[in-house]
């Protein structure tokens, strides 16, 4: 009986130490990006050869397009990649660099002191501030950014502790503060080095071994792996004992390791598509990435003031749209506006922004691919023989999911969002024809106890824009401003048409939305394509919302909460007072530039 549990433990080792030795050889040291590059083995694991447990968390390295070696950060939930000069596995240590040669661009995509899990080295114990300044000047213990800069604008660096005398920072815009300031942001320097703590792997290297995981390991817990140990005294060991045991044994274990092998390729692909899934967070991509991943740009979806949209891929699973901005806005506004209002918000009827490029004066946005397109697709159907025609209940829904958008933006955040650019153009429709909302190019920021809103230019679609944002006689700009842009979308939804025609020679005909009025007034059904009752009881209460939502005084409009309790209702709603009594029976003047505009005006006192 000896002889049996000595034969089934020997065996038990050897197995156990061949399968050690395919997982060693799965973890192998690796040169796979070229061959003058790092080299990459634990706690470091190279995405595209190494599996999960080949790695510590948070040391995850790839190739780039380039054959370059990059490592992967999280920074504020944002995964930027950087560079990898060299890694001393001794010293704990990587050397990250810019390839643009740009020192100061890579200490502040860093941003902060510590990237858990690395730590930048070098830093005096004081903060730094960044100032934006429109132009090139001489300041007073100050550092310019060089790489940084352009003929336009130009970054400066200073102590945050310094007090500011120089009259010459009134043309400059503070950024924001570094905690802890980098010694070599004042030197030329190539590269920046990160050091780790954890996992504790130096001392093994320093002796000559390899750092891996201890088996059986929940915690993450390290220890040294010998090189060389041979396991020949322990095969020969392996014979002793019952040929009919050691088979069952063999078949045992083969089954247990078939079911090992089983679950890495399950988790290999689960980790597969927690990368596609990542990809849902806003991502920085260089140009040469947003070139790959629209194909060159090979499939172009259509065209608009402000850029160029084209289909892209980011994985056989997920698709995008690439928006090329137009270089026309060089100040970058608009891009600014969409990144920094997109990247807060999370919410089914408006679209994701799944990453943006900024490369120099290049700037693109990558939003998530919704295949229905806009709808205007579907307005506009009307005058196309009804080829992309919506049944009404589906319109309800639509509107519903817009309403539920803008609400969102007005109260969902931890600043209001006013979009003043809502318009069929910009709903975008997902397979189930989920509208979410797009295009924040001209929003505007600002806190929710602010009722008004500072603005010197009329921004929005002619035909949309509400009448306060031309004439401060209707009022002062608001939120509301958004209520009636939405209420005009409502009644072009209603009647399949726009609200404004540009030609000249249409211009003395009665204002749309007001003949709607004078048919709901006068108890007339609405002339539009109605198949049943229930058709007739949808189109007249959007009807109804749309011109509640247009009233000429921003007061006499409704909340987006309460529009959205009008179309959850039921359909008895009051008709709203005649929003065009005071225009006269004709519509108003219109001739003028079509589109997106932006005229100046005065100033309001917030």
């Amino acid at each position: 009986m000896a002889k049996y549990c000595i034969g089934l433990l020997l065996l038990t080792i050897v197995v156990a130490d061949i399968g050690l030795g395919a997982a060693q050889n799965e973890c192998s040291e690796s040169r796979y990006c070229r061959e003058n590059g790092p080299p990459i083995r634990f706690p470091f694991r190279l995405k595209q050869r190494h599996p999960d447990y080949c790695g510590y968390p948070g040391f995850s390295v790839s190739c780039t397009s380039s054959n370059d070696t990059a490592l992967e950060l999280s920074i504020d939930s944002i995964p930027i990649n950087f560079f990898v000069r060299n890694i001393d596995y001794k010293s704990q240590s990587i050397h990250i660099y810019d390839p643009n040669h740009c020192y100061e661009k890579l200490l502040l995509n860093i941003f902060y002191p510590s990237i858990p899990p690395f730590q930048l080295t070098n830093l005096y114990p004081y903060n730094c501030t960044l100032f934006n300044c429109s132009s090139l000047l001489e300041l007073r213990y100050a550092f310019r950014i060089s790489c940084l800069g352009d003929s336009k604008y130009q970054i400066y660096i200073i102590e945050s502790a310094d007090d500011i005398y120089d009259r010459s920072y009134v043309s400059c815009t503070k950024m924001y503060d570094l905690p802890g300031c980098p010694v070599k942001m004042y030197n030329q320097a190539n590269d920046v080095q990160l050091k780790w703590s954890k996992p504790k792997c130096g001392a093994c290297e320093t002796k000559g071994d390899r750092c891996k995981f201890k088996n059986n390991n929940t915690r993450h817990e390290t220890a040294c792996l010998r090189k060389g140990v041979s396991i020949k005294a322990v095969v020969a060991g392996g014979t002793v004992g019952s040929s009919v045991l050691t088979l069952a044994i063999i078949a045992l274990i083969y089954h247990v390791y078939s079911k090992d092998k089983k679950d890495r390729e399950n988790q290999l692909r689960i980790e597969k598509f927690l990368e596609d899934y990542r990809a849902f967070k806003p991502s920085r991509y260089s140009y040469a990435d947003i070139k790959k991943i629209t194909d060159q740009f090979k499939d172009k979806l259509g065209e608009g003031a402000y850029g160029t949209v084209f289909k892209g891929k980011l994985s056989n699973d997920i698709l995008v749209a690439v928006k090329i901005l137009n270089n026309s806005k060089e100040n970058g506004e608009e891009f600014v506006n969409e990144v920094s209002t997109m990247g807060r918000i999370h919410h089914v009827n408006v679209v994701r922004l799944v990453g943006y490029c900024a490369d120099g004066f290049r700037r693109a946005l990558v939003y998530e691919f919704l295949p229905n397109d806009s709808l205007q697709k579907y307005i506009a159907s009307a005058d196309q023989g009804k080829k992309y025609s919506l049944n009404w209940e589906t319109m309800l829904d639509i509107t519903l999911g817009i309403a539920k958008g803008i609400e969102y933006l007005h109260q969902g955040c931890d600043q209001r969002i006013l979009h003043f650019d809502i318009k069929p153009h910009n709903v975008l429709l997902d397979h189930n024809f989920t509208p979410k909302i797009s295009d924040f190019g001209l929003a505007k920021l600002c806190s929710k106890d602010q009722s008004l809103v500072s603005m010197t230019t009329a921004r929005g679609t002619l035909g949309y824009i509400a009448p306060e944002v031309f004439s401060r006689n209707f009022g002062k700009v608001s939120y509301k401003s958004d209520v009636y842009s939405f209420g005009m979308l409502l009644l072009e939804m209603v009647g399949g048409r726009k609200n404004v025609d540009e030609t000249t020679e249409n211009a003395d005909q009665v204002y749309y939305p007001e003949w709607i009025y004078n048919l709901l007034e006068d108890g007339d059904d609405l002339r539009i394509h109605i198949d049943d009752k229930g058709d007739a009881r949808i189109a007249k209460k959007l009807a109804i919302v749309g011109l509640w939502c247009i009233q000429w005084h921003p007061g006499d409009r409704p909340s987006m909460k309460a529009v959205v309790q009008m179309l959850e209702g039921g359909n008895k709603l009051t008709m709203p007072p005649n929003p065009f009594a005071s225009t006269g029976t004709k519509r108003m003047n219109v001739n003028m530039p079509a589109g997106n505009m932006k005229q100046d005006l005065e100033i309001i006192p917030e």
